[in-house]
């Protein structure tokens, strides 16, 4: 069973920055994508950012520019560092990786629990 683990998130003022990462545990033989979703009040998840196990990424037009994801694949561990936040940038932000588990004929695909990010003055 594989486990993910959010941090970072918090309250921000406009044109702050805030971290985000998120570290999968348990058993892992490789991760493939790894991404980051949000999902604002009253709407609909989306898709915010991606990156592949080989460093391909993949960003929202709504944050290109602003956000950057990158890992560390040593530590399972995915990141996202968001700059020049702006106030429709409040969600509750989740990380989603795809891996193979115990087997490699198996992709499978988990989710992290959620960390708030309030950009606000």
């Amino acid at each position: 069973q594989v486990q993910l683990v959010e941090s970072g998130g918090g309250l921000v003022q406009p044109g702050g920055s805030l971290k985000l990462s998120c570290a999968a545990s348990g058993s892992i033989l490789r991760i493939n994508n790894m991404g980051w979703y949000r999902q604002a009040p009253g709407k609909e998840r989306e898709l915010v950012a991606t990156i592949t196990s080989d460093g391909s990424t993949y960003y929202a037009d709504s944050v290109k520019g602003r956000f950057t994801i990158f890992r560390e694949n040593a530590q399972n561990t995915v990141y996202l560092q968001m700059n020049s936040l702006k106030p429709e940038d409040t969600a509750v932000y989740y990380c989603n990786l795809n891996f193979y588990g115990s087997s490699w004929s198996r992709l499978s695909s988990t989710w992290g629990q959620g960390t708030l990010v309030t950009v606000s003055s």
